[in-house]
């Protein structure tokens, strides 16, 4: 399982299960961004979820883009996941001196406080937006769902991608099992194929429903560019060299216009 997003149900149980990988998509990002190991950690997790909670959406054009504000020196970031399985996203801080080359990334230090605010929307019209401090609080409180999920990366000093992955459970309305919290264990290893985490998940006879090839992609280009410069005035427009370079937000690209 590679870039892809797996959409698993329990008739039994009544219950469903989302299992995404992210990795090349996380790494593509984290080059393009000349992320160090601690953001490109988060970026990758957080891809993952996004990849995860896209699994919502309904309508072609639909995009999902979840916003994290945080205390903490990362500063925040913005992953974005579309219908068609498209990612790309940023963290504010690209390098963390004080963390970066320190093995696994302390996330109580790195993120300390956060809050997410989640936004589903189609070209001039947003259809839902909630906020959480908590991934699981969103599921819960926003979506009134019975659902958690659970996101996992593996990032090495030199800024290698070996793993982006997350999981979601949702425990249907009229199943029997308890909270959806309790259905996933702490020890959950995501490295697995997908029929050995639903047989640890304890639902070895789902059956696959859907699935969806995740990649990267973004939608910045020279002609975004050059319409960004045509939105300046006269005056700013002159105080710019002939040529200027607009660098993208989201992907890391750079494009030279003029």
């Amino acid at each position: 399982m590679r870039d892809l997003r797996e959409e698993w149900y329990d008739e039994a149980a009544k219950v469903r299960i989302v299992i995404a990988d992210v990795t090349d998509a996380a790494q593509r990002l984290a080059l393009a961004h000349l992320s160090g190991p601690a953001s490109a950690h988060f970026l990758a997790t957080h891809l993952a979820a996004a990849a995860l909670l896209g699994v919502e959406m309904s309508e072609p054009d639909e995009t999902l883009v979840l916003q994290m504000k945080c205390s903490g020196p990362l500063g925040g970031l913005t992953v974005e996941c579309t219908a068609a399985g498209t990612l790309r996203g940023y963290t504010e801080k690209k390098t963390l001196e004080d963390f970066d080359g320190m093995g696994a990334p302390d996330e109580r230090k790195i993120v300390g406080s956060r809050q997410y605010q989640i936004t589903r929307s189609v070209p001039g019209r947003i259809l839902s937006q909630g906020v959480a401090n908590t991934l699981g609080g969103y599921l819960s409180q926003s979506l009134q769902r019975n659902a958690e999920l659970r996101v996992a990366a593996a990032v090495t000093d030199s800024v290698e991608v070996v793993q982006a992955r997350g999981v979601l459970v949702e425990a249907l309305p009229d199943s029997p099992l308890p909270r959806a919290a309790q259905l996933i264990p702490r020890t959950l290893s995501l490295s697995s194929a997908s029929r050995t985490i639903l047989k640890k998940l304890g639902f070895p006879n789902a059956v696959l429903k859907n699935s969806t090839p995740l990649s990267f992609a973004c939608r910045c280009s020279a002609e975004r560019a050059q319409a960004i410069l045509a939105a300046l005035s006269a005056e700013e427009r002159a105080a710019l060299p002939a040529k200027v370079d607009v660098t993208c937000h989201m992907c890391g690209r750079t494009w030279t216009v003029g």
